[in-house]
């Protein structure tokens, strides 16, 4: 059994980071680059503190890990050493751990039993890090290869995507035995894993060895290829049983504010992806922050992937704008009471690099090089100090509140969100809507009003974390077995409704 005082024994001590003068001049991970087989003895104290609770919130649905991850399970395989075993647990319900490890926030963590009184606990276990310390360790020593299917079920599926939702979603069913094509309209598998997520928090050869895993156990992936543009409708139902939207929800969310049009002012993927792209040897970015005074408006993740690599390309200066108050440094019940996940100030490492943060302001206008401000290159900016106000619909008003103020912008970055499924032919074809919440709607079984073809991920929920992409795509692959062949055995971890219990 677990140990029950091993969070009094143990202080909690997250993993460890690479220098910021170090680290912002080149694009490795952040963290120390340790062989996991040399950090494995400190992991295995870590884990010591997990104390196998009665009931573990940490793999809840509601409140933890929508995949149901085994966390006790394997936290106390990894306390006894036993690493083989313990990457047999985390593979039963996480395809891509290497990932999670790295992009997750974590909501386990936040509902571990540990994080009730941190005063007194220390702190939740070190999830995150155990679960990527799994995964490295099995790679590094060779427990980690092909499942190839025993039997092939002489049925073929198509899966449009090639995201963490796509990627689950194919890994499953090929291996239950179908012939499974990923179809990704870019020049490289992955979708935002490979051109929207930074090299700094996830180098690409992490990706690249469990896409070689997929092909050698039998996933085929077209690259190039927009399906509905250069692949038909026809085309693709010819060749294909059953068909999965794995396409994602890669719309931004824009802002019309006056000079909007300057030469300047950009959407944060228009920045994101080609500094990716110049990681993997495609030729200097054409937008950089090199030189350049970077004003991000948006305070999520999006936004501080563009600061990190501002930071790296040599920005000026970089200030990032949220209209929200500062939210504080620990929880607060009356808000977001345990398990929840909890509003709270988050820190991410490329805040820790540099740059300033700004709450309760909003641009109030971009403003040119021209004569009037209203034409040519991006110089500056106008914000004001704003308060948010919701109305009894609850819908947001944000409301200026002080005098307009002038910062220096050469390079504005909108970081604002997502909108939904892109406009595509492949929906026209297909003769799919989009709902009001700009996502692809199915049924109790993932399936679309159009039959044999099913959704999963982002392209369903809307813009959200990875590890409820990978849930989605594993259990639209149960889903589409079943409808295949008339049952499944595969794992279905979470309902097309599910939401986290703070969302509820």
């Amino acid at each position: 059994m677990a140990d029950p005082n091993g969070f009094l024994r143990v202080p909690k001590v997250e993993a460890a980071k690479r220098p910021v003068d170090e680290r912002i001049g080149d694009w490795r991970e952040v963290y120390e680059s340790r062989d996991p087989r040399a950090r494995a003895g400190e992991v295995s104290q870590q884990a010591r503190r997990c104390m196998d609770c009665g009931i573990p919130f940490c793999h809840s649905g509601s409140a933890g890990c929508p995949l149901g991850n085994l966390i006790p399970e394997w936290n106390d395989l990894v306390r006894r050493g036993r690493w083989d075993a313990a990457i047999d647990r985390l593979h039963a319900t996480n395809n891509f751990p290497e990932f999670t490890g790295r992009l997750c926030p974590a909501p386990c963590e936040a509902a571990c039993v540990l994080s009730i009184a941190e005063e007194t606990t220390g702190g939740s276990v070190t999830i995150k890090r155990i679960e990527q310390t799994i995964v490295d360790y099995a790679w590094a020593t060779g427990s980690v290869g092909p499942q190839p299917a025993a039997i092939a079920s002489g049925r073929s599926v198509a899966v449009v995507g090639s995201g963490p939702a796509g990627l689950a979603a194919a890994q499953q069913l090929t291996r239950a035995g179908h012939h499974v094509t990923v179809y990704e309209r870019d020049n490289r598998i992955g979708g935002l894993m490979r051109y929207g997520i930074p090299e700094y928090k996830l180098e690409k050869a992490t990706l690249d060895q469990r896409l070689a895993q997929m092909r050698a156990e039998g996933t085929r992936f077209v690259i190039e290829c927009e399906v509905g543009v250069d692949l038909s409708i026809e085309a693709l139902r010819a060749q294909h049983d059953a068909i999965v939207l794995a396409v994602g929800a890669l719309r931004g969310r824009d802002n019309d504010v006056e000079g909007r049009h300057l030469d300047g002012v950009h959407l944060a993927m228009e920045h994101l992806v080609p500094a990716n792209k110049e990681c993997e040897g495609d030729g200097p970015a054409e937008l950089t922050a090199a030189g350049k005074h970077v004003v991000i408006i948006g305070g999520g993740d999006t936004g501080a992937d563009c600061l990190g690599t501002a930071h790296r390309q040599g920005a000026l200066s970089v200030t990032q704008l949220d209209y929200n108050p500062e939210p504080p440094e620990t929880r607060d019940d009356s808000v977001s009471p345990w398990p929840t996940w909890p509003l709270l100030l988050r820190t991410s490492p490329a805040h820790a690099e540099g740059g300033a943060r700004r709450f309760e302001v909003a641009v109030q206008r971009f403003i040119g090089d021209g004569p009037d401000g209203t034409t040519g290159n991006l110089r500056a900016m106008q914000i004001a100090e704003v308060k948010v106000e919701r109305d009894e619909n609850g819908r947001r008003h944000i409301q200026p509140v002080g005098e307009p103020i002038e910062i220096p912008c050469d390079l504005a970055l909108l970081a604002i969100g997502f909108e939904g499924v892109e406009h595509m032919p492949l929906l026209d074809g297909l003769g799919l809507k989009l709902n009001g919440r700009g996502t692809l709607s199915c049924g109790s079984d993932w399936q679309t009003e159009e039959p044999g073809v099913f959704v999963c991920g982002d392209a369903h929920r809307g813009a959200s974390l990875i590890v409820w992409a990978i849930a989605e795509g594993r259990s639209a692959a149960h889903a589409v077995d079943a409808y295949l062949m008339g049952e499944s055995e595969l794992p279905a971890p979470v309902r097309p409704g599910a939401l986290p219990l703070a969302v509820i």
